[in-house]
């Protein structure tokens, strides 16, 4: 698969506790929500296809994140990323297929006052990471390879490694496996333009109904350093998801301090990106 031919979304507040940490929780207050453990939308980062659009030039980085010109406070969204096949009949979404995952960062520019998600998203190349280990789904249910996962990140500055979210499990989401995907071909149809969301089906078709998607499922809580520590330049973003039957956080803080390398065949995605100035 072609990432730059994937369209980029992402689930917003599929963590409880997030929203309010990122500043954001007042921006959904309006919209009606029928279950309280639901994420409140779903949000575009890239749109393949349309480069005239402000969301058309491809973001995404494996090693670099690049700081937004003139400025602007900058944090790590620790997440994972599903890569998924979507499905149609006709101009609908029919199925969201995860067939891949990896670690991500969800880097966003707080942006007080910001119309829409998206504003806080895209403002160039190199500004979302997506790791390279992608790992294999066998089922995207209980009792796939997944469950046994967790997401964990750093912030490594000036030669020292800071705890930046917490270390969750991703079945610590609001909404995943079946019921994610339920909910996802739901709102790709339905989502409306609607306070800080955007008509989805819109953007899909100015996408020429794209045969693949990279989904963010939703970023973790911050520890109290992340909540309170933006990025600079000479930083390095670390964002892992890891199998934690077969290690814990103290292995994967012993790999990323003592050099080691780890990849899909150890359970681990690892996602390390160096912060530029814009």
């Amino acid at each position: 698969m072609e990432l730059e031919k994937a369209i980029g979304l992402g689930v917003a507040g599929n963590f409880a506790g997030h929203l309010k940490q990122a500043g954001e929780a007042a921006d959904f207050a309006h919209l009606r929500i029928t279950d309280e453990n639901s994420p409140k939308g779903v949000f575009p980062f890239y749109l393949p296809g349309a480069p005239g659009h402000r969301l058309g030039q491809f973001p995404v980085s494996h090693d670099r994140i690049v700081l937004p010109e003139g400025g602007g406070n900058v944090q790590i969204e620790p997440e994972v990323a599903l890569i998924c096949d979507l499905v149609y009949e006709g101009k609908k979404v029919s199925a969201v297929v995860p067939r891949r995952f990896a670690a991500y960062n969800d880097c966003s520019i707080r942006r007080p006052g910001a119309r829409k998600i998206s504003e806080k998203k895209n403002w160039g190349i190199s500004t979302k990471g997506l790791s390279r280990d992608w790992i294999d789904i066998d089922r995207f249910a209980r009792g796939g390879v997944m469950d046994s996962y967790r997401i964990a990140s750093y912030l490594y500055r000036d030669g020292r490694l800071h705890t930046y979210g917490i270390d969750s499990p991703v079945l610590g989401y609001g909404y995943f496996y079946e019921g994610l995907q339920r909910w996802l071909v739901e709102k790709l149809n339905s989502q409306q333009d609607e306070g800080p969301l955007e008509c989805i089906g819109d953007l899909l078709a100015l996408a020429q109904w794209p045969r693949w998607a990279v989904i963010s499922a939703g970023a973790t809580r911050y520890t109290e350093f992340g909540e309170t520590n933006f990025l600079v330049p000479g930083d390095e973003s670390i964002v892992v998801v890891y199998d934690g039957v077969r290690q814990d956080h103290r292995d994967i803080e012993a790999m990323l301090t003592g050099g080691g390398r780890a990849g899909p065949s150890d359970g681990i995605s690892v996602l390390r990106q160096k912060v530029a100035g814009g």
